[in-house]
């Protein structure tokens, strides 16, 4: 078995302190060495809501990646998410895949996963947690991408969050 890395993006508008955490619980339920970035605030995007917390997660796992896009899609729906058909709506928890190793795939999923190179509140985290890790396509580090990033485009503020 050969181990994978794996960068997860976690949201959530909904009771967001509980489901953040859970998010966390139960990830480290499911994948290995599960380190995570600072947790921060944004405006929903692409719809009136309230505020998300955001936050990346890096982990290992042995897990084909068609198996990891089925547990986090397990852990949404054990947390309360119910999927609707807007693409933009509240919700509990939002486990999205955004990296697989190196892997640049449309199938099962589109990897990397686009919104890392427009959405701050996905950037930043990554930028904070692997600063020097390599974007498959873009090849830069998340450091540099975040660095050139349009910081007036979203609005994202750390937070001062407590885990227990």
């Amino acid at each position: 078995m050969s181990t994978h890395v794996i960068l997860i993006s976690i949201g959530s508008n909904i009771d967001r302190e509980h489901y953040t955490r859970r998010s966390v619980v139960a990830l480290k339920q499911h994948f290995q060495n599960v380190e995570v970035s600072s947790v921060y605030e944004s405006e929903a995007v692409g719809f009136s809501g309230n505020p998300f917390y955001n936050l990346v997660a890096r982990a290992t796992t042995d897990m084909n990646m068609e198996d990891v896009c089925a547990t986090l899609k397990g852990i949404e729906k054990d947390n309360g998410r119910v999927h609707s058909d807007k693409k933009f709506c509240a919700r509990t928890l939002d486990l999205d895949l955004l990296t697989y190793d190196s892997k640049i795939t449309d199938s099962p999923i589109v990897l990397p996963r686009e919104e890392i190179t427009y959405n701050a509140f996905v950037l930043w985290p990554l930028a904070e947690l692997v600063p020097d890790d390599i974007h498959p396509e873009t090849k830069q580090t998340y450091a540099e991408m975040w660095h050139a990033f349009d910081k007036q485009k979203q609005q994202l503020w750390p937070v001062d969050f407590t885990w227990s």
